[in-house]
């Protein structure tokens, strides 16, 4: 039987938020203690995760204690060889962002957000950290006339344009990620999905130096496919990170380890993200960005982390084994979805040959694409019996 146990070439990666929340939810408040990111970097590191990534008030909440807090933890990833890969900043807890942060209607309450991040990319870069992700989870609004969307839309592209100006004068080796959400905890929240952030881009200053995080709940709550979204943005050139978890359809965030929930998701999501077989694949680091439900203590914390990553490589063994087949080849060929990679056009054929041609639509309409013969099989993989 395989070895699923992960190891540091897996690129696995956790926020400290992750294996660190409390289990606090709208109905009730914490249930389990605070955890110390230094314990989180050395129980992953035994796990095989090969990653950490940090809000700035996961790591560092009180300036009073921030030097010896560093200190602590920078011993920590060098004793574990484990690195810091991506940072964010809390945008959305505090009072003051309660109508987000660098599209509040408040303009001092902008100049103190981009202030706020400012300072935690200075850390980040000091530990290493290649990807900045921005989540707007406070940036919208619950109803129409308290926001003035192309104003806020506005004032978002000044932001980035301000942050990507700033990592660009300090040489700092850092891309950033935008992270799309419809909605929760802001009844809309601007740039709700990977559509929607991928155009907003376009009209940045240096559009090259933004990409995207998705994550699989923020998409599948708006019922969207998420395989096809990374593919997309694969596509663009814009999948710089990805957030894994579960999620059960379009409903509240569940947070779900990665693989519960839209099984067969999980398993499209892990074919697009090794190339879906020809196309371009994903090469950064795997992260997990779920809640440990309110039912585990600290060691139904740590089954959780290790079931992410174990699930992410079961899942990656069934879709290379997928691919493998013979069987599933000639499916393949069958569906024709080689075919799709050949131009409509052919070279140098003109408009005039094309119109010149002649269809049989009643007998293209006839053929059967043989499409769930293909499905079949990639369920029959999914479940083991192939």
């Amino acid at each position: 039987m395989t070895d699923y146990t992960p190891t540091k070439d897996d690129k696995f990666s956790f926020g400290l938020w992750t294996v660190g929340w409390q289990g606090v939810d709208v109905f009730g408040g914490a249930i389990r203690p605070p955890l110390d990111p230094v314990e989180s970097v050395h129980r992953l590191a035994e796990l095989g995760a090969a990653a950490v990534t940090f809000h700035d008030d996961d790591l560092v909440p009180d300036d009073a204690t921030r030097e010896a807090t560093l200190e602590r933890f920078t011993k920590a990833l060098a004793e574990t060889g484990m690195a810091v890969e991506m940072a964010t900043t809390n945008l959305f807890s505090a009072p003051v962002f309660k109508d987000g942060g660098l599209t509040a209607n408040d303009r001092t309450v902008r100049r103190y957000a981009i202030a706020k991040v400012l300072r935690n990319i200075d850390l980040a870069a000091e530990l290493g950290a290649k990807t900045y992700v921005l989540w707007g989870g406070r940036e919208g609004s619950e109803s129409g006339g308290t926001k003035d969307v192309q104003a806020a839309l506005a004032r978002y592209k000044e932001g980035l344009d301000v942050l990507c100006g700033y990592v660009r004068d300090k040489g700092y080796d850092i891309r950033f990620a935008l992270e799309p959400k419809p909605n929760e905890p802001r009844g809309d929240i601007l740039l709700p999905t990977i559509g929607h952030a991928l155009a907003f881009i376009n009209e940045l200053e240096e559009p090259d130096r933004v990409g995207l995080n998705p994550e699989i709940g923020h998409e599948e709550m708006a019922g969207l496919n998420f395989a096809q979204g990374i593919s997309q943005a694969l596509w663009h050139d814009k999948l710089f990170h990805i957030d894994l978890n579960g999620q059960h359809g379009p409903r509240f965030d569940q947070d779900l380890r990665f693989g519960a929930g839209n099984l067969r998701g999980a398993f499209w999501t892990v074919d697009a993200m090794l190339g879906a077989g020809s196309g371009k694949a994903y090469d950064g680091y795997v992260h997990f960005d779920y809640k440990p439900p309110r039912t585990e203590d600290i060691e139904g914390v740590w089954e959780t982390a290790r079931g992410c990553m174990r699930n992410y490589l079961i899942l990656r063994d069934k879709v290379q084994a997928f691919r493998a087949d013979p069987e599933v080849a000639e499916a393949l060929e069958a569906a024709r979805v080689g075919e799709l990679a050949t131009p409509t056009l052919g070279e140098g054929e003109s408009l005039e040959d094309l119109r010149a041609e002649k269809f049989d639509p009643e007998a293209l309409g006839e053929r059967g694409l043989q499409f769930e013969r293909l499905d079949q099989l990639a369920m029959e993989h999914l479940l083991g019996v192939r």
